[in-house]
């Protein structure tokens, strides 16, 4: 009588960190591949990865630890993720977590959450940091079947209390026209007299920029009113850095994926107005959106919003989602709001003594918030 083996049985599993630029590279075509299995979001995919890690511009104080599982010569599983320092710390996070809305894993359907147990505690025995910080999980992320709070694991996770949100905008409605139709009069009113302001200093445009189109006159341009507009808020930002080419990597991801859409309002053919989007998962995505805060009394980005949304719901897409961030126009246009949620736990005794003096500092804060809130006087 012969016994019944199941293919599983037959399998190698092997896990792997990748920590060298060489081994990065070697995993290309595995990690592509595995990305298109799982429908992936840009993000996720090795060239985005790739892009940040080949213009880093602190190698120094940046190291990989990107998990993987391999089933024979067959990758099933990626955990991205990277070291870095800040604050006398070093944090474990996502890998390009700086420029990525949305932290994932990729797994097929073959690796088990049990294999993905066995990955993340391979990557903390590796050790080299402080503090687990993994951050802009979405509630359906697959990233929950490893960062589970309820798992003994090596480093014990917790809810961070710093969290984002997301803001979406979706409707039934079937055209940019009635989306717009939607807002309410003194809303479209204003919409129309932005547009008549900008024409007031001439020929006004809003266009998608086409494939063929070279890009880095308006990418140059973007940084540059992107600083300007950061200068003014006493804000930075490294990725509009001048001289820096990790914008210009990112963006031909987004090109060569064939997701990119870029679109501008233009005055006189300078851009006033730029957004960075791409079109996954019949969803169009903001990535990067700035404006010349010289023409502000037309606000051209709303302008800019307005239009691509339009447009967007005219091309068939479903939802206008504004990725991270709290700004106060996504309050104004947004129909969804979702919360992202941080998970965050210590490896070190430094990063235990951090954790500890940040939840006091916290701890402080609410108490000073209730102490000034209003009593009710009955």
């Amino acid at each position: 009588m012969n016994a019944r083996v199941s293919v599983e049985t037959l399998v190698s599993e092997r896990l792997e960190i990748v920590e060298t630029t060489e081994r990065l590279v070697a995993i290309e075509d595995q990690w592509m591949q595995l990305w298109r299995d799982c429908d992936a979001l840009i993000f996720q995919s090795h060239d985005w990865i790739s892009a940040w890690w080949k213009t880093i511009d602190n190698p120094a104080e940046t190291a990989l630890r990107i998990g993987l599982v391999w089933h024979d010569d067959r990758l099933v599983a990626i955990l991205p993720l990277a070291i870095t320092r800040r604050k006398r710390l070093r944090f474990l996070e996502w890998a390009a977590v700086a420029y990525t809305d949305y932290g994932d894993i990729l797994r097929a359907p073959a690796c088990s959450d049990a294999t993905l147990d066995r990955l993340w505690s391979a990557i903390c025995d590796s050790g080299g940091f402080d503090v687990a910080l993994i951050t802009r999980l979405l509630p359906d992320a697959a990233a929950w079947r490893v960062f589970s709070t309820n798992k003994a694991q090596r480093i014990k996770l917790r809810p961070n209390h710093r969290y984002e949100v997301s803001s979406r905008i979706a409707g039934d409605w079937k055209s940019g026209a009635a989306w717009l139709a939607s807002h309410p009069k003194k809303t479209r009113h204003n919409y129309r007299r932005g547009v008549r302001i900008l024409e007031e200093s001439g020929t006004v445009r809003f266009r998608l920029l086409e494939p063929d189109e070279p890009l880095g006159p308006v990418l140059d341009r973007l940084s540059a009113l992107k600083r300007k507009w950061l200068e003014k808020n006493a804000l930075q930002s490294d990725l509009f850095d001048q001289g820096r080419s990790t914008l210009a990597a990112l963006v031909d991801v987004l090109a060569r994926a064939g997701i990119l859409r870029l679109f501008v309002v233009e005055l006189n053919e300078t851009p006033v107005a730029i957004s960075i989007n791409f079109a996954q998962h019949g969803t169009m995505m903001a990535w990067v959106t700035t404006y010349d805060p010289d023409f502000s009394r037309a606000s051209p980005g709303m302008g800019l919003i307005s239009n691509y949304v339009q447009w967007s719901f005219d091309h068939g897409l479903g939802m206008i989602d504004l990725l991270c961030g709290g700004e106060a126009f996504k309050d104004k246009l947004a129909t969804q709001v979702v919360t992202l949620h941080s998970l965050i736990g210590a490896r070190t005794l430094k990063g235990s003594l951090a954790l500890l003096v940040d939840d006091l500092r916290q701890k402080s804060r609410k108490t000073r918030h209730d102490e000034a809130a209003p009593v009710d006087p009955d």
